[in-house]
């Protein structure tokens, strides 16, 4: 059976008209001067500088992490003494300071590898910028991407400290009011954002929760 976590078991299609914006998008050419692994890691730049998401020596937990942009990041900004755990179905080359599980945390099985990794602490900043294999159908892409959403805020609600943060990707679409009324019960505030990293005619949109309520 496909795992929810990539349901269709393909990998993305690209189109000429995204190659050529792709090669020339500014965000492309600044994380290649800058070492970072994709343009997404000014998507995350953004949201923590905006909403206060990194702390020194923080748990921080980076799900669908590869190829592991944000991984950089959080080891840049959380410093030498943070416990970063990340997790992904694809292979992610190593980041230093960083530990990869490769599973499907939806699962028993890899969901105990990555409370292995975490080693019985509770998580201070909980990341998904996980998101389906299109399939060029909007409702299904955009089930998907909530579904998606759902997983990780589960997981959250699980492993988050009390006071923890938690940011996550869905598309603007169906379900999306509802799973940001489903946040709502779990944080004291609910920010919706749109970074200037994500392209204009992406769909995604990120979700921010302050102040996790345990319970």
């Amino acid at each position: 059976m496909p795992s929810p976590l990539n349901p269709s078991k393909k990998k993305h299609r690209f189109g000429k008209a995204w190659m050529h914006d792709h090669v020339n998008d500014p965000y492309v050419r600044e994380a290649q001067r800058r070492g970072y692994r994709s343009r997404a890691a000014f998507k995350l730049i953004e949201l923590a500088d905006k909403d206060r998401l990194f702390r020194p020596g923080a748990v921080a937990v980076d799900l669908g992490s590869a190829p592991g942009s944000w991984c950089q990041v959080l080891r840049e900004r959380l410093g030498p003494a943070a416990r970063i755990v990340a997790v992904d179905l694809l292979p992610m080359d190593p980041v230093a300071g960083v530990t990869f599980v490769q599973a499907d945390f939806s699962t028993e099985e890899g969901l105990a590898a990555v409370e292995a990794a975490l080693a019985g602490r509770r998580a201070d900043l909980v990341l998904s910028d996980m998101a389906p294999n299109l399939s060029g159908i909007d409702a299904v892409d955009q089930a998907r991407s909530v579904g998606l959403g759902d997983l990780a805020l589960a997981f959250a609600a699980d492993h988050l400290k009390p006071g923890g943060d938690f940011a996550v990707k869905v598309f603007q679409g169906a379900g999306l009011a509802e799973f940001e009324r489903a946040m709502r019960g779990h944080f004291g505030k609910v920010y919706v954002r749109k970074p200037k990293a994500s392209r204009d005619r992406s769909r995604e949109t990120f979700l921010v929760g302050k102040g996790f309520r345990a319970g």
